[in-house]
């Protein structure tokens, strides 16, 4: 059993489902409405968690009913919440748009931006208990920063989701074992043009998966060789936490090798499309494995 500590952001998703985008100044009728648990760090916490991981996560909710909802949302999904702090800002939360299996995202960070490098310190045990540190950037940079120096001071593979896109300091891409950016992400990270997303991923041989929505995703092997594990059919409901549910997937499944558990984290963001909520279609270990079974 894996044992990920991911460090990261904890939201409340208020889903709003409409028949199409609204344009600047205009009103639109919803469809309808709902609330689910989100936030990267959460989201991929429960990725992972499901899929068969020990998982432990570090981060800040507010002294609120949101705070609860989501602490015990955390706590029956197996994730080990010791870890997350009570602050007095307000739990973050993310406004969502749903246009057909599109959507469009406006995150309040709120308690997230309270996470500070005293709380990781604090959380020293639970860096030396993991097998895999995993981070995203919906906390602020430097407590990102600090989690990698803790993940190489104890010695373990710290795997960066660099979302939202945002430059990338070289002393932090040292420390990075495994990035995994989209097109955009990667360009904005490494700084090079969108479209040259070959030679980009070519500067971190091994290291760096970049994900391609339906067409699966890309890696630069640690032989040179570019590789392309395809995407998977599925009909889809909602793409919110794909990404994330790719991320929980690959960090459980890394020490397997890179390819097998691009392979799986693959597949697991495919069945999560197919049902709403950015947790709501996160696969189980034995869907996954049958749904994998069932391929060609």
């Amino acid at each position: 059993m894996t044992r990920v500590l991911v460090v990261g952001s904890i939201n409340m998703d208020l889903v709003v489902r409409t028949g199409s985008f609204p344009r600047l100044g205009e009103t639109l009728l919803g469809e309808a409405f709902a609330t689910y648990p989100g936030g990267k760090g959460a989201n991929q916490a429960v990725a992972a968690a499901r899929l068969g991981a020990s998982v432990s996560l570090i981060g800040c909710v507010g002294n609120d009913a949101f705070g609860d909802t989501l602490l015990a949302g955390l706590a029956s999904e197996g994730v080990d919440t010791r870890w997350i702090s009570r602050v007095t800002e307000a739990t973050g939360v993310a406004m969502i748009t749903v246009c057909g299996a599109d959507n469009a995202i406006i995150v309040v960070p709120g308690a997230n931006h309270a996470l500070t490098p005293a709380h990781l310190d604090a959380a020293g045990q639970a860096f030396a208990d993991a097998d895999i540190v995993l981070a995203q950037l919906e906390v602020p940079r430097e407590t990102v920063e600090h989690a990698a120096r803790l993940a190489e001071k104890y010695g373990k593979p710290f795997v960066l989701n660099p979302a939202p896109a945002m430059p990338l300091s070289e002393a932090l891409l040292s420390r990075v074992s495994l990035l995994t950016p989209n097109e955009y992400e990667l360009s904005v990270a490494l700084g090079g043009a969108e479209d040259d997303w070959p030679a980009l991923l070519a500067r971190l041989p091994g290291r760096a998966v970049m994900t391609r929505g339906k067409e699966g995703a890309c890696f630069v092997a640690s032989d040179g060789t570019l590789r392309h594990q395809p995407g998977y059919e599925v009909t889809a409901v909602d793409s919110t936490g794909a990404g994330d549910t790719f991320n929980g997937a690959l960090a459980t499944f890394l020490p397997l090798g890179l390819a097998e558990a691009v392979r799986r984290a693959n597949a697991a963001g495919a069945l999560s499309v197919t049902r709403p909520g950015a947790q709501g279609g996160m696969p189980e270990l034995d869907q996954l494995t049958g749904f994998l079974e069932r391929q060609p």
